[in-house]
């Protein structure tokens, strides 16, 4: 009955926002709600089945937005011809020689292996850096005002939420495999330092992302907006509805999205309330509160978390994908530590650690507030700032906080629950 009970509450703050705001307003905190809910049930994962203290969530998001590009925007051919088979080249010779060192490592002598590797090291980077300087200089040289990238693959754009899943889990394990070893602080410490980096290849590589001139006008599953309104039928069917072509065209665009949000949202939950409830969710549980007496048990405890940091690490990739694909451009600058790892920490710390419906229900129901606390906040204060006189200094003072009441209501909201229900709205059973 609370599960039931909190949820409830979540649709009727969404419906009340239709019914006093707008229906797209309501609609936009749903797309995003839904795609938050996907990002902390991938943290509770990882820290509610396991305890991995993972702060990189923002990592993981990115390379989500990174998979769209790379998978459905159209190929440039000229940008290929440039240097493109050049780079891919570099990045052949790169793994080739990681490959070789590591090979090195293990089957030369110990007194050998040492200088071998780096002579494989410093070689291989040098070539590197000669077959890709010149080729990322051609490319970003091609009419670098409106491509200046190698673009994708031109594939459907819905193939590019599990490609971004999949990246995701491709650099969790090149993670895991180096960092699942430190103590927690440590991995927290790496996780987050590995965030920045990702960040910074998607701000500086123009040649992949186009860095800070953003890649717009991605591909779309849904219609577009002036596709319906050019559409006799569809603006027959909104008059009829009451509605002009406009409004209609942006309600039912949006609505797309949310089906299909919906959708890959309770397919992740079912999944993972089925490994919740396995021997290995279970297995996974026993490590968490004691992973001594787990591996006294001959239990990898290793293996386990690397296995959980990358089915956590995939479901933020997803996330991240459908998000860009919902905004329609790539901005690598807009992925902020603030919102994409504190802001989901904080959906499942109040939502309830260790319980996927937890996890979703603070997905929604901090991003509801993150969104509304600002407006709240401005009405709120024009009503105490009422009768105070204009140009006085608390008047001004209280108007100009309004900006910082996302910030103090996160704050506040984190305390009463760490005070209140230590456990989240919906604990761990």
């Amino acid at each position: 009955m609370r599960t039931l009970a909190l949820f409830g509450l979540i649709a009727a703050l969404i419906l009340g926002t239709g019914f006093v705001q707008s229906w797209n307003s309501a609609l936009i905190i749903l797309n995003m709600g839904l795609v938050s809910a996907i990002m902390a049930l991938g943290v509770n994962l990882q820290w509610g089945l396991a305890g991995l203290f993972n702060v990189g969530v923002m990592g993981f998001v990115a390379l989500g937005g990174l998979a769209v590009v790379l998978t459905s925007v159209a190929p440039v051919p000229a940008a290929w011809e440039a240097g493109g088979w050049r780079v891919a080249a570099a990045i052949v010779l790169a793994l080739a020689a990681i490959a070789g060192a590591v090979l090195a490592w293990k089957r030369l002598p110990r007194k050998t292996r040492g200088w071998a590797v780096a002579a494989i090291a410093v070689v291989g980077f040098f070539i590197y850096r000669a077959l890709l300087d010149p080729a990322v200089s051609a490319i970003e040289a091609v009419d670098p005002a409106a491509t200046g990238f190698l673009g994708g693959l031109g594939l459907p754009v819905l193939l590019a939420w599990p490609v971004g899943g999949l990246l995701a889990a491709g650099v969790a394990w090149v993670i895991g495999k180096t960092a699942l070893g430190l103590r927690s602080d440590y991995l927290a410490i790496a996780t987050l330092g590995i965030a920045e980096i990702i960040l910074a290849v998607l701000k500086n590589e123009d040649w992949l992302t186009r860095g800070v001139k953003n890649v717009i006008g991605l591909p779309r599953p849904v219609p577009y907006e002036i596709d319906l309104q050019g559409d006799p039928g569809f603006v027959e069917t909104a008059a009829g509805l009451g509605l002009d072509p406009t409004t209609a065209s942006t309600i039912y665009v949006k609505l797309g999205y949310s089906v299909l949000f919906a959708v890959v949202l309770v397919a992740l939950l079912v999944l993972a309330q089925l490994a919740l409830n396995s021997p290995w969710g279970r297995m996974m549980r026993a490590v968490r509160d004691n992973e001594e007496a787990a591996e006294a048990m001959g239990k990898d405890v290793t293996a386990r978390h690397l296995q959980i940091f990358i089915l956590g690490s995939a479901l933020c990739g997803i996330a991240g994908a459908m998000m860009t694909t919902l905004d329609g451009q790539l901005t690598p600058s807009s992925y902020q530590p603030l919102r994409y790892t504190f802001l989901i920490w904080v959906m499942v710390i109040v939502g309830g650690s260790g319980n996927n419906l937890g996890a979703v229900l603070g997905g929604f129901l901090i991003w509801f507030l993150w969104v509304q606390v600002e407006p709240m906040g401005q009405w709120l204060m024009g009503a105490i700032t009422a009768g105070m006189v204009d140009g006085s200094a608390l008047k001004a003072h209280l108007l100009g906080s309004v900006q910082h009441m996302r910030l103090l209501t996160m704050g506040v909201i984190l305390l009463l629950v760490l005070r209140f229900a230590p456990r989240g709205l919906l604990p761990e059973r």
